[in-house]
C-alpha cells in the first residue's frame, strides 16, 4: 500500500453520518468489545466524536484512506503499574477490508505511540475467531504473547483471547 494513501487525523462532528454508516455493521461489532455499540446511530457516532475531541493527549484517531473516512484506531496508555504499556483497538468499514488499510493504521498508531507517549510496550487483546487482525498484528511485528482461555463472552459464545504485543526497540 501506498503510504501517502492513509493517514490518521482527528475526527470532526461533520464525519458522524459516515461513522454511523461504517459501524452498523455486525460483522465490525461481532470482533469488538460491547462498549462499541450494535446497532450503532448516527448519535452514538456524535457521543464517540465529542468524547474523541475531549481526550487529552489524543488517542483516538480517524483513519483515512483515500481521502475517505474508512474506520478508526486508538492507543489507550495504561495506569498504575502498567503505566509503561498502553492498549491498541481500531476497525475498518467492511467494504475496506482486504486493502492493507488496518496494517498500515497499525503502523502509523505504533509510531505515533511510542514517539509521543512514555511507554515501552503496545499490546492487543484479539478475539480467537478474528483472524485477519492476528495477521494484522504479526505483520507488524507483534508477537503473541499468550492465549486467554474463555476470557471473551461476545455474542452469546465463550471465546479466547489472543494478547499480542510488540515492544520498543
Amino acid at each position: 500500500m501506498d503510504d501517502s494513501k492513509l493517514t490518521l487525523r482527528s475526527f470532526e462532528l461533520a464525519d458522524a453520518e459516515h461513522i454511523a454508516l461504517l459501524a452498523n455493521n455486525k460483522s465490525i461489532w461481532i470482533n469488538l468489545r460491547d462498549a462499541f455499540p450494535y446497532p450503532y446511530s448516527q448519535e452514538d457516532a456524535v457521543q464517540f466524536i465529542e468524547k474523541c475531541q475531549k481526550m487529552n493527549p489524543q488517542s483516538v484517531f480517524a483513519i483515512i484512506y483515500n481521502n475517505e473516512l474508512c474506520g478508526s484506531i486508538g492507543i489507550f496508555q495504561m495506569q498504575d503499574v502498567y503505566r509503561k504499556s498502553a492498549e491498541i483497538g481500531y476497525w475498518i468499514g467492511e467494504q475496506y477490508w482486504g486493502k492493507g488499510i488496518a496494517s498500515k493504521a497499525v503502523e502509523k498508531i505504533v509510531q505515533y505511540g511510542f514517539a509521543n507517549m512514555d511507554i515501552v510496550k503496545i499490546f492487543a487483546g484479539i478475539f480467537s475467531n478474528n483472524m485477519a487482525s492476528h495477521r494484522v498484528l504479526e505483520k507488524n511485528g507483534f508477537v503473541k504473547e499468550a492465549v486467554l482461555k474463555n476470557a471473551v463472552f461476545k455474542n452469546g459464545k465463550l471465546l479466547d483471547e489472543h494478547r499480542y504485543s510488540l515492544l520498543k526497540s
